[in-house]
């Protein structure tokens, strides 16, 4: 795939085939409305496909399916061995069809395919794989007790999980939700963004392909405020886990107390900030990583680094090299190898980022970008953007923007950068670039985040939980921690004769 052209994504790209229906109970079928909805390249403009439009019917229909499941014991009580041969075989079929996995979420969402080939796909499958061999090292517990009593405290699945996941990383979210959920044992209903449905589609059908049980893994296309929300307020669905924006993810907290006080795990919106000290060690190193840090992926990552705050001393010298950086990083057809950032997800939102750029051209000092553009005369696409000058209070340096937008902000003391950094509603993320040691650790204890990343930007694996603090929400992805979204702790005490 390293070598593949321009020429070669596009003819790929054109033998695929969409799936276009709702996946329930093993099967491809249309929404009961018989409504359908468009999924556009936003690169392009193109219509890829006329999808089912899910709504609460359809929900219904999957909770049925997913409790009727869960309850014969196909997956939620199968030998732990046959968990996990299944979702290692999955692992593998995602590998097989690596190719069409990031064809579908470049297509459908404008992200590189570069990136969607070499990270989101490769990595869908290694969450799987990962989570498969949880599955039989995961151990229940004895608790102590007196003579004549034996307590056991055993993790069992929780039943329906709903997952609601976001447009920004669809494959790789909903295997982060999915992945771990199937090897909980639970039964899942996944409801992709509306803009981009496919991936999600097409990995239900390989789940299906590897051996998941009919009902267990099952996909409701559809919009937020339908086939979205009907999971939070059903009274069959025992735990929502979702990733999205604050907003929503309070709405669903309120769903659960107004249905069955499900258990809801939002991971929720970011403001991340780059704090750099005068003290760090390679500024290039810096610059690379305070610019891959906001611009990949567009910068529609809820963990960017669109905040970077600099030494004074140092913060010139680093905004030119970041500046340099992002003209050399210009959107391009995202099936080209030679591009460097891909299209907005949508009109939408591309007006959304926009708004905030023309607001920042009166309130702060415009470095680099600034503009929307086409490529080829088509699509929806930003430049990377870059303010310097910016006040704290600025909605530049405080609103959730989700695109490739960049605010720079002087400050002079420790005291201050870690004060600038945690006057957030949010704390998904942060990094701090030091050569000392002393301060890397006290910086790091002081500030507010799910992540501290030292001398790096956005650290990530299987093996350590991703989530926030505040505002950006409780819930928490990857590692054996998120398999605790997805079981509940039952206890069996047995008295017998000593």
């Amino acid at each position: 795939m390293l070598d593949h052209t321009l020429d070669d994504w596009k003819s790929r790209a054109e033998a695929l085939t969409f799936r276009d229906k709702a996946f329930i109970d093993g099967r491809f079928v249309d929404a009961a409305s018989g409504k359908k909805f468009r999924s556009v390249n936003p690169a392009t403009d193109a219509v890829l496909a006329e999808v089912a439009e899910c709504d609460a019917e359809d929900v219904d229909r999957v909770a049925a399916a997913a409790r009727r499941a869960f309850e014969t014991g196909s997956w939620s009580r199968a030998d732990p061995g046959h968990r996990k041969s299944v979702l290692l075989e999955l692992a593998d079929l995602i590998r097989d069809n690596l190719e069409e996995m990031a064809l579908l979420d470049s297509l459908d969402m404008g992200k590189l395919v570069t990136d969607a080939a070499t990270v989101d796909a490769p990595g869908s499958a290694h969450f799987f794989q990962w989570y498969a061999e949880t599955i039989d090292k995961v151990f229940d517990e004895v608790a102590p007790t007196g003579k004549g009593d034996l307590a056991l405290v055993r993790r069992v699945p929780l039943g329906v999980v709903g997952a609601v996941t976001p447009w920004n990383f669809p494959l790789d979210l909903a295997t982060w939700k999915g992945a771990a959920a199937l090897a909980a044992g639970s039964s899942v209903m996944l409801k992709p963004a509306e803009q981009l449905p496919l991936s999600a589609l097409r990995l239900a059908e390989l789940a299906g392909e590897a051996g998941v049980p009919d009902g267990v893994f099952n996909v409701v296309p559809g919009y937020g405020a339908t086939a979205g929300r009907a999971p939070g307020l059903h009274m069959d669905v025992d735990c929502l886990a979702f990733t999205g924006s604050t907003a929503i993810g309070k709405k669903f907290m309120e769903h659960s107390g107004q249905s069955n006080l499900k258990q809801v795990w939002p991971e929720t919106g970011g403001k991340s900030p780059n704090l750099v000290f005068a003290d760090c060690e390679d500024l290039d190193a810096v610059a690379d990583m305070a610019a891959f840090g906001i611009f990949f992926n567009q910068g529609e990552v809820c963990s960017a680094n669109s905040r970077l705050y600099v030494e004074r001393s140092l913060k010139d010298a680093l905004a030119e090299k970041v500046i340099e950086r992002a003209r050399a990083t210009q959107p391009g057809d995202p099936l080209d190898p030679a591009s460097k950032m891909g299209a907005i997800v949508d009109a939408r939102q591309t007006d959304g980022i926009m708004r905030f750029v023309e607001a920042g051209k009166k309130s702060a000092q415009l470095v680099a970008g600034g503009e929307r553009v086409t490529v080829d005369g088509r699509g929806c696409f930003v430049q990377p953007t870059i303010f310097d000058e910016v006040a704290h209070d600025d909605p530049l340096a405080r609103d959730e923007i989700f695109g490739p937008v960049l605010a720079v902000i002087a400050f002079d003391t420790e005291d201050e950068a870690i004060r600038m950094a945690n006057d957030s509603v949010y704390g998904r993320a942060v990094s701090v670039w030091t050569g000392n040691l002393s301060r890397a650790l006290r910086v790091s204890d002081a500030l507010m985040a799910g992540t501290v990343s030292v001398n790096t930007v956005e650290a990530l694996s299987a093996m350590t939980p991703f989530g926030g603090m505040k505002q950006s929400g409780f819930g928490r992805d990857l590692s054996l921690h998120s398999l605790d979204k997805y079981t509940a702790l039952k206890t069996t005490w047995i008295k017998y004769k000593a």
